[in-house]
């Protein structure tokens, strides 16, 4: 038999299909650098390249048994990365115009009478809420969110386990979320910005 790297493509997919790790490390030898490079050159980020062409790799391994391939295997592969290119783009796109968004609606300059109001209702809802916990759950609650302490912290200074600590902060944060489900998203952002 010939030497694996003197093998054409279409044998070395035939051997693939087989199970034959040899003429899979030789797919990749042949061709994820190219790959690498060409995935770089349309993304912003060397990172996201390399997942995508180690993703590219990894399904090919595991669906080496179903793979078809009208084409050369070249084309094949820079195909499934063209796609994984696409795809990561537009997921990208999303997260930007989805961070854009939220970005413009926490920027208000000038809150207008209405929010100024809003949110005076808001930290009255909020001061009520936390008045009704019993005054352990309370002060677990002052320690994490306004003193910034850690579970293991608050822990040590009241002499709890941490698992009671993340119980009662659970505890806390429910009752927090239901007394503030009536409250418009828009009035909770501006009041957290």
């Amino acid at each position: 038999m010939a030497l694996i790297n003197q093998l054409p493509d279409s044998q070395l997919i035939r051997l693939l299909k087989e199970d034959d790790e040899a003429a899979f490390a030789e797919i990749y030898n042949r061709y994820a650098k190219e790959l690498a490079n060409f995935t770089a050159s349309k993304l912003f980020s060397l990172d996201d390249a390399k997942d995508i062409i180690h993703d590219l790799f990894v399904t090919l391994w595991e669906d080496r048994k179903q793979i078809h391939i009208t084409s050369n295997l070249k084309t094949y592969l820079f195909t499934i990365a063209r796609h994984r290119i696409i795809d990561k783009i537009r997921k990208n796109v999303t997260r930007e115009e989805y961070a854009l968004m939220l970005q413009s609606l926490t920027k208000v300059q000038h809150p207008d009478i209405e929010q100024q109001i809003s949110a005076k209702e808001l930290q009255q809802t909020i001061l009520q809420s936390l008045d009704q916990l019993s005054p352990r759950v309370r002060e677990i609650y002052q320690l994490s969110r306004e003193k910034h302490l850690s579970i293991p912290e608050i822990a040590a200074k009241l002499q709890l386990s941490e698992q009671t600590v993340k119980n009662q902060l659970s505890t806390a944060l429910a009752h927090l979320r239901k007394s503030l489900s009536g409250i418009p998203v828009a009035t909770l952002i501006w009041w957290l910005s």
